[in-house]
């Protein structure tokens, strides 16, 4: 017999997911090595791998509502950049593919091989 979740559960699995999701796109985005097999792996376990099928049982309501947040993360991540740029005065869509700006400077974050989560000397 299936327990049914309550709308607590499902919102704090969409909720983690969402976090989950929108953590990804960050650490893809601002990588400064070359992208590898091994990072391919390293994301299907962590969306998919024996914690997350641990606490949400593949095939529930709750698996289902961290699928949805895991997307709404990850795409709500990408959404902000694009309204960002878009308001930027220095930036235009060609950032989100070179990331250089109007003017033809690197950024900081992008092709200088700078990590932003780590502090600069």
């Amino acid at each position: 017999m299936a327990v049914e979740a309550s709308v607590l559960q499902l919102i704090g699995s969409g909720c983690f997911g969402s976090i989950i999701g929108w953590y990804l796109y960050y650490i893809n985005r601002y990588r400064t090595g070359e992208v590898k097999l091994g990072d391919l792996t390293s994301v299907v376990h962590t969306l998919g791998g024996g914690s997350i099928l641990a606490l949400f049982k593949a095939g529930t309501d709750l698996f289902a509502a961290y699928g949805i947040g895991l997307a709404i993360g990850f795409f709500g991540y990408f959404f902000v950049l694009i309204k960002l740029v878009s308001k930027s005065k220095k930036y235009n869509s060609d950032w989100f593919i070179d990331g250089k700006s109007k003017a033809g400077e690197e950024t900081a974050q992008h092709g200088m091989g700078i990590n932003p989560i780590s502090p600069v000397d």
